[in-house]
């Protein structure tokens, strides 16, 4: 996987007498594919893709924004040779912090020792597999040109972010759920660089939400009017949505829908940074269990904040035209007929609902990725992303079918309002 980087940076790197600046020239001709004298984020991201280095979609742009010291976004040869040369010496620390023994060499054991006392439980089995992912000659330890030559190219700065990055390789079973928020390094926080994750991620959301926002409108109407004596099919709902208001109308209620989408992101942020802080062990170490006790109470903070958001979109999506003329319309008619409990139906359900879905996602998810590692897991510790979505979808369906019981209460109590359909 890195025979590129080890070619153009690293051969002969064990030799005394080789000079660093010119296996930087050599790997910064090999980056500047248009020969315009600087590497942009576009060059960068295509040549690591093309090393077949898999650090994530945000690797380019923070190697750029910490190189860049003119601000023009784009790094030169000596931009690019000082950022190389200071993240040597952030890697030399780490790899040194690893090595125990200070034999300059890195084995398992090593490994499983450092990342337990960061709060990481690690098999040896997974400890093997990130050993012989970094390891180029078989011995199964890792000496300062491996490290150096699998990082290089890798923005992480310290353990707890190679940590993150072997985590995003899906082999540290470290507790994490699908619902757990993002976390953020120390770098991303202070640059801003987590808000415009965040941004990104909720403009994703707000693109498949409308995209689904049909089927969505089309399953709070089932919940609600479906019953022995009223039983709708997929096509006989759609004809009646159809015919009461348009096309238009299948997507009622993705207004509302989509705007939560950024508070909540946030607030989620926000609040698992807090609980964090609140449940972490002696020394501010976060383990598993506190990592996922944060996150759902992160999740539980996010809903009850936003849940009015929630009954105003059902109630808009079950409404009929003309009924409400928006969001602001819809929120002021509940007000003033129901009184502010109104915003708060069916929130005990829905919070309810959290436990058994968080808990059999994560626990699915684990079990279908650990599977596939151990089953079919060769020469990368990094399933892909076909079989992380795969397992990802899995755990999702097992979850929602778990909860979805809970789900329908919640979504009838909130129906219970000033309307009812023919």
């Amino acid at each position: 996987m890195f025979q590129i980087v080890r070619k153009f940076v690293f051969s002969d790197a064990s030799c005394a007498g080789v000079d660093n600046g010119k296996r930087y020239d050599d790997l910064f001709e090999k980056l500047d594919t248009n020969k315009d004298g600087k590497v942009d984020i576009c060059e960068l991201r295509q040549g690591l893709k093309a090393m077949g280095l898999g650090f994530g979609e945000g690797a380019a742009q923070k190697i750029v924004s910490a190189g860049d010291s003119d601000d023009d976004g784009e790094l030169d040869i000596s931009e690019f040779s000082q950022y190389l040369r200071d993240h040597e010496k952030k890697m030399m620390l780490t790899f040194k912090s690893l090595d125990k023994n200070n034999d300059g060499r890195i084995d398992v054991s090593e490994i499983r020792q450092s990342l337990s006392k960061l709060g990481v439980k690690l098999s040896e089995e997974h400890a093997q597999k990130i050993l012989s992912s970094i390891d180029a000659d078989g011995t199964m330890t890792v000496d300062w040109n491996e490290w150096r030559a699998h990082f290089l190219l890798n923005p992480a700065t310290n353990i707890e972010e190679i940590i993150r990055f072997w985590k995003k390789s899906s082999v540290l079973d470290i507790g994490d759920s699908l619902s757990i928020p993002d976390e953020f390094t120390e770098d991303e926080k202070k640059t801003g660089m987590w808000w415009r994750q965040l941004m990104a991620g909720a403009m994703a959301g707000a693109v498949s939400r409308t995209g689904t926002a049909p089927l969505d409108r089309m399953k709070v109407f089932m919940q609600v009017h479906s019953s022995k004596t009223n039983k709708i099919s997929i096509s006989s709902g759609f004809k009646q949505m159809v015919k009461e208001g348009g096309v238009r109308s299948l997507w009622r209620g993705n207004g509302v829908n989509v705007l939560k989408i950024a508070p909540e992101s946030a607030i989620k942020f926000w609040a698992y940074e807090q609980y964090k802080k609140l449940i972490a062990s002696e020394g501010g170490t976060v383990k598993p269990h506190e990592r996922f006790m944060a996150g759902s109470l992160a999740g539980a903070t996010a809903q009850t904040i936003i849940y009015p958001m929630e009954v105003m979109k059902t109630r808009l999506t079950l409404g009929k035209t003309g009924q409400y003329s928006g969001m602001l319309n819809c929120g002021k008619k509940i007000l003033q007929r129901e009184g502010v409990k109104a915003f708060y139906k069916g929130y005990i359900p829905n919070i309810l609902g959290i436990i058994p879905y968080a808990g059999i996602d994560l626990a699915v998810y684990e079990s279908l990725k650990n599977f596939w590692l151990t089953r079919y897991a060769t020469d990368s510790p990094n399933p892909g992303i076909l079989v992380l979505l795969a397992c990802g979808t899995i755990s999702s369906t097992c979850g929602q079918l778990a909860s979805y019981p809970l789900a329908l209460i919640r979504t009838r109590m909130q129906a219970q309002g000033d309307f009812v359909w023919d």
